[in-house]
């Protein structure tokens, strides 16, 4: 594991200490449920980001953090060519590294509290595919966000999948037991 060399500490930081950096980084209520959108939903624009929250981020509370997101390198952000108006936010490398943890999160998640099947089921496949898994989703985000080489294997479209099967029985369940 490659450790970046010390940095000088910011007046606006409380400590050095690595953990404390990263949740001053990623530690409010928000910024990991955006890049968890952007990562697993593949929701690019602002409007995406806040009429398809699960959580219902208000726009001002979304606008904030893209911004310190974009500020804090774990998101970039171009203009769309196809619209004067609108941005299109990618994830940067820092993100993208953000998977194994997002990944643990998830898996704890499931572990303790009272998850609902269809908002678990992404988390459970990438606790069951372990390290192999997630390197092989960071590969994809890579090429999706960063224009690398795009892999043969589709983790992304996996959990899609995965996802969309488990709404679809939950809608079948839901017909039988309307009848």
């Amino acid at each position: 594991m490659a450790i970046r060399k010390t940095q000088t500490l910011e007046s606006t930081q409380r400590s050095g200490c690595p953990i404390n950096l990263t949740l001053e980084t990623l530690g409010d209520r928000w910024s990991l449920i955006v890049i968890r959108d952007i990562m697993f939903g593949n929701r690019r624009h602002f409007r995406e980001l806040l009429q398809r929250s699960e959580e219902g981020i208000a726009s001002n509370v979304l606008a904030d953090r893209l911004k310190r997101l974009v500020e804090a390198g774990l998101l970039t952000k171009r203009d769309d060519p196809t619209h004067k108006q609108k941005a299109i936010y990618s994830l940067a490398e820092p993100a993208i590294a953000l998977v194994p943890l997002l990944a643990h999160m998830g898996a704890w998640g499931c572990r303790y509290m009272p998850v609902s099947e269809e908002l678990s089921i992404r988390a459970q496949l990438l606790a069951d595919g372990g390290p192999r898994l997630w390197e092989a989703f960071m590969k994809e985000l890579r090429a999706l966000h960063l224009g690398a080489p795009a892999p043969r294997r589709s983790v992304l479209a996996e959990l899609r999948s995965a996802y969309e099967a488990v709404v679809a029985k939950r809608q079948i369940s839901a017909r039988r037991a309307t009848r």
